[in-house]
């Protein structure tokens, strides 16, 4: 028989604090949530919550790893050698934005904040180009090098014209994102063409 002590001991605490915070600030200003909080939120001290992150955007970095988790383990378009670069790159990005619809209030409530705190975006920009990395490599596009450099940074700015419409677009079948995303991937392809990558 499993004790209760044994299934707290599986639980993987950084995920712990993940999904604390996430609830905090689907009911919260995420921008007005301490540390204390969501230490409290979680059912661990502080001084336990410092051991498994430097601050709340390094939490926030910790959810991004996890959607790119979940969206490289539901993605197989490239290993079954479907569609065009483009197509594959639209299809992993709308399954990202599809998954990110799971904590859009919290999502809405962390994007919120980082008008009060531009310096949170300012941070989280490196983390975005290590996401986007791993979505050109699921698609089979090179990240490699100075040409591998520009294809992340073009991406990485793709999705975050693209996230602006997603604030807004809370339809089922997310039309305004899928017609962004499709555009921005066109703009983005012939401007690619263009200088020879």
């Amino acid at each position: 028989m499993t004790s209760k002590r044994q299934i707290q001991a599986d639980i993987d605490p950084r995920a712990q604090v993940v999904d604390a915070a996430l609830r905090l600030a689907a009911a919260r200003d995420w921008a007005n949530i301490p540390l204390s909080d969501i230490a409290s939120e979680a059912g661990i001290t502080l001084a336990d919550l410092a051991r498994s992150f430097e601050c709340r955007e390094d939490i926030i970095t910790a959810y991004a790893r996890r959607i790119d988790a979940d969206v490289l383990e539901n993605f197989g378009g490239y290993s079954e050698g479907g569609g065009s670069p483009r197509d594959l790159l639209f299809d992993i990005l709308m399954d990202r934005f599809e998954r990110l619809k799971r904590d859009r209030a919290a999502i809405l409530s962390i994007l919120g904040s980082f008008t009060a705190d531009p310096k949170q975006l300012v941070i989280s920009l490196p983390h975005i180009g290590k996401s986007m990395a791993w979505m050109l490599e699921a698609c089979g596009i090179e990240t490699i090098g100075w040409r591998g450099a520009l294809r992340v940074a073009g991406l990485a700015g793709v999705y975050l014209y693209v996230l602006r419409v997603w604030r807004e677009d809370d339809s089922a079948d997310m039309g305004r994102v899928m017609a962004t995303l499709d555009g921005a991937l066109a703009r983005t392809e012939r401007w690619a063409g263009t200088l020879g990558f």
